[in-house]
C-alpha cells in the first residue's frame, strides 16, 4: 500500500451526557493531515449520523477508508456500518481490541422496548467480526464495502506498532484531549 493512502479514523471520549467524537485523517506513512470534531449523545442513537457529518464536514476527496474504534460508542450508541458506507462511499472498518461475547446482553440489560429493539436491529445487521494479528496483538475487525481479507490488509498497513491502527489511536487521543479541555473551568 502506498504511503500517501489516507484513512479517516474516528474515536470517542465521554464523561457526561455527550461524547466527544474526533475524526483524524492519517496517511499510511503516519502523517496526520486533518482533524474534525463533533459529539453524539451518550445512550442515544445518533453516532452513525454524527460520524457521517464528520466525514461531510471534512470535504476530503482523498480519503480511501473510514476506520471506527468499535461499534458500541457512547454507552450503546450503535454505529451502523452499512449506513456509513452508503453515506460516505468509503469502505468502513470497525476495529475493536478485546474479545467479547457481543453487545446483545448489555443492550438488553440497559434498554427496554423500542430503545432496545432499535439498537438490537442495528447491531444484528452488522457483519461478523474477524480476528487478526498485528505483531503480537490481536484485533477484531468488521467491514462493509471491502472484503475481510482486504480489510485485514488495511488494518495491518495502518498499524505500525502498539496494536491500534494509527487513525483511531490518534483520534482517541484527540477526543480525550478535547473532552478534558471541555470539562475544565478555564
Amino acid at each position: 500500500m502506498k504511503q500517501g493512502v489516507r484513512a479517516l479514523g474516528v474515536a470517542e471520549s465521554y464523561q457526561a451526557d455527550r461524547s466527544t467524537l474526533a475524526g483524524v485523517v492519517t496517511r499510511r506513512s503516519r502523517v496526520v493531515d486533518g482533524f474534525v470534531f463533533g459529539s453524539c449523545t451518550v445512550g442515544g442513537t445518533d453516532a452513525t449520523d454524527e460520524i457521517a457529518t464528520l466525514h461531510q464536514r471534512l470535504a476530503r476527496e482523498d480519503l480511501q477508508y473510514l476506520l471506527v474504534a468499535g461499534v458500541g460508542l457512547a454507552w450503546y450508541n450503535i454505529v451502523d456500518l452499512h449506513q456509513l458506507h452508503e453515506e460516505t462511499g468509503l469502505p468502513v472498518l470497525s476495529v475493536s481490541f478485546e474479545e467479547s461475547e457481543g453487545l446483545e446482553p448489555g443492550i438488553r440489560e440497559a434498554f427496554d422496548g423500542d430503545a432496545a429493539t432499535k439498537r438490537l436491529e442495528t447491531y444484528r445487521s452488522l457483519p461478523d467480526r474477524h480476528d487478526l494479528s498485528v505483531g503480537s496483538e490481536r484485533l477484531f475487525c468488521r467491514s462493509v464495502g471491502i472484503d475481510s481479507r482486504e480489510a485485514k490488509r488495511v488494518v495491518r498497513a495502518f498499524t505500525p506498532e502498539g496494536g491500534r491502527p494509527e487513525p483511531v489511536r490518534v483520534a482517541r487521543l484527540a477526543a480525550r484531549a478535547v473532552d478534558q479541555f471541555s470539562s475544565t473551568d478555564g
